[in-house]
């Protein structure tokens, strides 16, 4: 073998490496509905307080998928913004929305009681189970599904809540099926959620 046929063989090697490696990279991505087969540990159980008062348990709703979002009432944009998102796509699902439970869940239960949740809630879908809790009951529950969240002191005294934003979707029986970001559209999600009904 001449050198020069050996360095194009080792030049034609890498560049296939190169692409292969380009190949696992897009595989190996965030998981989002279009790639919702791998199983992950992604929620668990809960029990938190509803805006009626009540104690509710994820168990509460076996049968129905869940649509699982963090967030809290005093956020200025991202969560009314996904909150009305995801109340559109309910009205897109029509008469499958039945089959889903939208459920809010604070990470900011020194503001957000039950009282304040009730009348938060009335923006958006009547279906939302909105819920808090004890910090020990939002802390709990926000490790279990992954959620990142940080209390941000202003200079006024006032103080912002600093969150990841993701819908996580859970099936019939509890168990992860995948997550959107806040970013989806409504067309969008309907579409990934009819796969379900």
């Amino acid at each position: 073998m001449t050198k020069s046929t050996r360095n194009g063989l080792i030049a034609f090697v890498a560049a296939l490496v190169l692409i292969m490696g380009g190949l696992a990279y897009r595989q190996l991505g965030v998981p989002s509905d279009e790639t919702m087969q791998a199983p992950i540990s992604i929620g668990g159980p809960f029990t938190l307080v509803d805006a009626h008062g009540a104690n509710r348990r994820d168990s509460d709703f076996r049968g129905r998928l869940m649509l699982v979002y963090f967030g809290y009432t005093y956020c200025p944009d991202v969560c009314p913004t996904t909150l009305t998102m995801m109340s559109d796509t309910l009205a897109r699902l029509g008469a499958g929305a039945s089959q889903i439970v939208p459920i809010f869940i604070t990470i900011d239960p020194a503001r957000d009681t039950p009282a304040q949740m009730k009348e938060y809630m009335e923006s958006f879908d009547p279906r939302f189970v909105a819920l808090t809790g004890s910090p020990a009951q939002i802390a709990s529950a926000a490790t279990a599904y992954r959620v990142y969240y940080r209390r941000v002191s202003g200079d006024d005294g006032q103080y912002t809540m600093d969150h990841s934003s993701v819908i996580y979707l859970m099936a019939r029986d509890g168990r992860y099926l995948g997550h959107f970001d806040s970013t989806v559209t409504a067309d969008d999600l309907a579409r990934a959620l009819r796969k379900y009904l």
